[in-house]
């Protein structure tokens, strides 16, 4: 499911335009003006959210991408069009003389939203002509086209956008809004969530009447596919001929559903332009929802991140791609734990490590020995599991978000450093991890991260579990009474 012709690919998109701005900070009183907390904002950044973030995903996943939006002849308009032309975003905006931009402000403190302020006027009254004379002017030179409602006025006249749309075979996903989906009839692929679908359809008493209701939902309005996006419970498909497929949520930590919508469409999109199967471009879209929901606010995912969940021996094959991964991590402001060991047995005593381990952070990196470098320092028959297979069990873990291979390097004479001080250089984690009876002194790179302004921490294993121990018990000679 790895798609290698993501360049040549040229998606259209048009929906509601928005701004999502953060404000992030810290709580430590209450207002003598009022009962509400006092946030001292430490940090604010921009991101585009609504449309604007389905055309982010769509450039992150490398295919070419136009946007066609209304905005308002203001600055926000400008920070917009930065953050999208800066990933890559063709934009083709038009200005309202009287409606401003659409701002989402959300504040946040402590990992935690505590209250979001929305600027908008709406786009009901604008020029849609002009915006489907637009459409019509660059459907030929794409591929599939996306149309994102979030129900601000921009697709007010959607149903002449996918009739133009399919004069010109150029199949239609829309991502739905509001209790009227039959101004949608015609597209290839509508995807409501499962709230969007219980307003229109119903609130279904179990799966049976859920997959009824469906399909009869799919026959009016006369698409091809129906995708419903169920949270937790994952997605369900419902095509032609009474073809249904449900599959379980990929998340393997929910922090923030912000946008996830936007990463599913435009993900089914990626897959559906590249030549995969429905059924492929939707498993890859409930990978790329599990990613993004571990996130804070709206986001997008890459390629790199899509091979290395939906196949993950990928990255064991390609370390600089999981290299790529933790510096994007990193530009996003997530906190980077890192440890490293052999890790040739894995045991409870590992799990509840690596568990405190990931505590201290958003993401934890694990650096595993190679075969050679485990021999080196066990002796012979060891490791007694491959690498692959050591990368493998740890990379199942829930704590566990990257795992990369080490060897060490070789002095001048001819010596072998079975260190992994080279690789923690490289990642520079924001918190080093050891366990046992290490120190400051003893630990690899704890130098090198604490001058990068880092922290460098021990943490104690459980009592009387080690892979040692474990071997030679179990290679220990029987004894009869």
């Amino acid at each position: 499911m790895i798609l290698n012709e993501t360049g040549r690919r040229r998606i259209l998109v048009v929906g509601d335009a928005m701004l999502d701005r953060y404000y992030e900070g810290v709580t430590d009183r209450i207002s003598p003006e009022a009962p509400v907390p006092v946030v001292r904002v430490r940090s604010s950044f921009d991101r585009p959210g609504g449309a604007a973030n389905v055309a982010l995903n769509l450039a992150s996943l490398g295919v070419q991408v136009t946007f066609l939006a209304f905005v308002g002849a203001d600055p926000d308009a400008d920070a917009l069009r930065h953050r999208l032309e800066e990933a890559g975003v063709a934009c083709r905006f038009i200005a309202s003389p009287t409606a401003r931009t659409i701002v989402k402000l959300r504040v946040l403190s402590l990992r935690q939203q505590v209250i979001r302020l929305d600027f908008e006027d709406g786009f009901h009254r604008e020029d849609h002509a002009a915006l489907a004379t637009l459409f019509r002017d660059q459907l030929a030179d794409h591929d599939l086209a996306v149309l994102s409602d979030y129900g601000k006025g921009t697709l007010t006249g959607v149903s002449e956008l996918i009739a133009a749309a399919r004069v010109a075979a150029v199949p239609v996903l829309v991502d739905p809004k509001g209790a009227d989906f039959t101004r949608y009839a015609g597209a290839a692929v509508i995807t409501p969530n499962a709230s969007e679908f219980a307003t229109v359809a119903g609130r279904a008493a179990d799966e049976t009447d859920f997959a009824s209701r469906a399909f009869a939902l799919r026959d009016t309005l006369r698409v091809d596919h129906l995708l419903v996006t169920r949270g937790e419970r994952g997605m369900s498909l419902f095509g032609p001929d009474g073809a249904a497929l449900s599959i379980p949520a990929e998340a393997r930590e929910v922090y923030d559903v912000t946008g996830a919508g936007d990463t599913v469409i435009a993900t089914l999109a990626v897959g559906m332009a590249c030549g995969l199967s429905i059924v492929d471009a939707m498993r890859l879209a409930n990978v790329a929802a599990g990613i993004v929901v571990s996130r804070k606010g709206t986001a997008a995912v890459t390629l790199d991140e899509l091979s290395a969940v939906a196949v993950p021996h990928a990255a064991f094959a390609d370390p600089a791609a999981t290299l790529r991964q933790i510096q994007e991590a990193k530009r996003r402001g997530e906190r980077i734990v890192m440890t490293n060991g052999c890790f040739d047995i894995l045991h409870a005593g590992h799990v509840d490590y690596l568990s405190r381990a990931k505590s201290l952070g958003h993401k934890l990196v694990v650096a595993v020995n190679t075969d050679a470098s485990v021999r080196r320092l066990k002796g012979a028959g060891r490791p007694v599991n491959p690498l692959e297979q050591r990368m493998t069990v740890l990379h199942a873990l829930k704590a566990v978000d990257w795992v990369l291979p080490f060897d060490g390097s070789v002095a001048a004479d001819g010596t072998h450093d079975d260190t992994p001080l080279d690789i923690i250089s490289t990642v520079m984690p924001h918190v080093l991890v050891k366990g046992g009876d290490y120190t400051f002194e003893t630990i690899v790179g704890a130098r090198e991260v604490a001058a990068a302004g880092g922290e460098v921490l021990a943490l104690p294993f459980v009592d009387g579990l080690s892979t040692t121990n474990m071997i030679k018990r179990l290679t220990a000679p029987e004894t009869s009474a």
